[in-house]
């Protein structure tokens, strides 16, 4: 955070501030056992906790001040200023949009269904070669990481990348509320959340939201593969551009993939470069070409793009190799959904060579509601026709669909990550490679832990 009077943090948190306001502060902390000297504290109210509980030991640990919804008189007198609060979540989403507004960076706001952190990371790398940029951390992707990641922008800074995720309707409106973007990006609309969606179509309008809140003149890139993009482009009022496999105002065509990554054509509106990710997987590249776009409508050279994807690099956890004991695992454990896995599997079929065995080693998708069962069975099917060596699957019954309906040459499914890494070191061979991917309630990142251990 650039330096700013504590006065003007509670005016843009509409607080009442008690003490001196001309102090200077850097960073805005919901975490009383991370507090420097200069930092705000504010206490967030959970179902499970409540952070005034640590309003004493935040003064104690040097905050600059701290920001409450209530005053314990237990507490005394604190040795730093107090901003009170109707509601402390609120007045962390206004203090976001009120710091964006002051320090005034590109806002490019992200969501879909699949590979938005991917996509974020990408974008991010882009965008450097113009802007001084930040980019969400990790997945901090909701109403609390969101006004997070844009308090966190530094005097210098002139590009965010945010990244903006949902489960629930409205999400994506309260999150455009707070990050007022300047461009936006629609990964794809997939069957993610369809729990508590109810339909595809009910996502579609969630996502259509980010791109529709992008204000006229500004830059919309949506994915030229995806079916519901002409129904979101209708509803936007800034300027659209699409990017796909194959498709769109840039696409990507002539794709090779080898053990380190991919090779690809990038086709800017006729302008044609050979490109170079370090990253396994098609949908990676249809990832790639939106982040080319959005960089090329904001005034990137096509040669610096492609020169900027060969050296990106992704947050952990997604189609990451790891090399363990001669095996190669494709380490896809941090999230999953249909799609997701679908694109995965298709990756694994792709990879090693005629003396490789290729082994899926999966999880459950969280958050389908009555679709679970069909979902994980269209997976297993999918896992099944692409004659892959072995599909195992790891945890309750919803991942045992899967295993079900692969009727693989060596299907079996495992109560527990223990249990299954016991199976692989007897079955692995040097050479082989295994795809490890589920929802992160799955934790399949486990497997690799107990079969290191050996």
């Amino acid at each position: 955070m650039t330096p700013i009077p504590l006065q003007t943090l509670s005016h843009f948190a509409a607080g009442t501030l008690r003490g001196d306001g001309s102090r200077l502060v850097t960073k805005v902390n919901t975490d009383s056992r991370k507090i420097t000297a200069g930092e705000v504290f504010l206490a967030l109210v959970g179902d499970k906790f409540d952070a005034h509980d640590f309003i004493p030991q935040a003064a104690a640990a040097g905050a600059a001040a701290v920001v409450v919804s209530k005053i314990d008189p237990a507490w005394g007198a604190l040795p730093c200023p107090v901003i009170e609060v109707a509601d402390t979540l609120t007045a962390l989403q206004q203090m976001a949009r009120g710091y964006r507004l002051h320090h005034n960076p590109l806002i490019i706001g992200l969501t879909g269904s699949n590979g938005k952190t991917s996509t974020k990371d990408l974008t991010a790398v882009v965008m450097a070669r113009k802007f001084t940029t930040r980019a969400t951390f990790g997945n901090l992707n909701n109403h609390i990481g969101v006004p997070l990641t844009l308090l966190s922008l530094s005097e210098g800074e002139q590009c965010c990348v945010t990244e903006m995720g949902m489960n629930h309707p409205g999400e994506i409106k309260v999150l455009t509320d707070i990050a007022d973007p300047d461009a936006g990006i629609v990964t794809n609309v997939g069957m993610a959340h369809i729990e508590y969606m109810g339909t595809q179509d009910a996502i579609a309008w969630e996502k259509a939201t980010l791109p529709a809140q992008v204000k006229r003149g500004g830059i919309v890139v949506l994915n030229a593969n995806d079916a519901y993009t002409p129904v979101i482009a209708r509803h936007c009022q800034a300027v659209v551009s699409t990017a796909g496999v194959g498709c769109g105002d840039v696409s990507a065509s002539n794709i090779r993939a080898d053990a380190t990554g991919t090779t690809f054509t990038l086709d800017f509106g006729g302008e044609k470069l050979e490109t170079r990710l370090p990253l396994l997987g098609e949908h990676m590249v249809g990832n790639a070409a939106l982040a080319a776009c959005m960089g090329w409508r904001q005034g990137i050279a096509p040669a610096d793009i492609a020169d900027a994807l060969n050296g990106a690099k992704l947050t952990g956890g997604r189609l990451e190799p790891k090399v363990v004991k001669g095996v190669r695992f494709i380490d896809d454990s941090y999230n999953a959904n249909p799609d997701s896995m679908i694109a995965g599997l298709r990756t694994l079929s792709a990879l090693g060579d005629e003396k490789s065995r290729r082994v899926a080693v999966l999880g459950r998708m969280g958050e389908l509601g009555p679709t679970a069962e069909a979902e994980h069975r269209r997976v297993g099917e999918f896992a099944g026709s692409l004659k892959l060596d072995a599909v195992f699957s790891v945890g309750g019954a919803e991942a045992g669909w899967i295993t079900e309906a692969s009727k693989a040459v060596s299907s079996e499914h495992f109560p527990d990550h223990a249990a299954c890494a016991a199976r692989l070191r007897e079955w692995l061979r040097e050479g082989d490679v295994v795809l490890l991917k589920g929802s992160r309630s799955s934790r399949m990142e486990q497997i690799l832990t107990h079969f290191s251990a050996s």
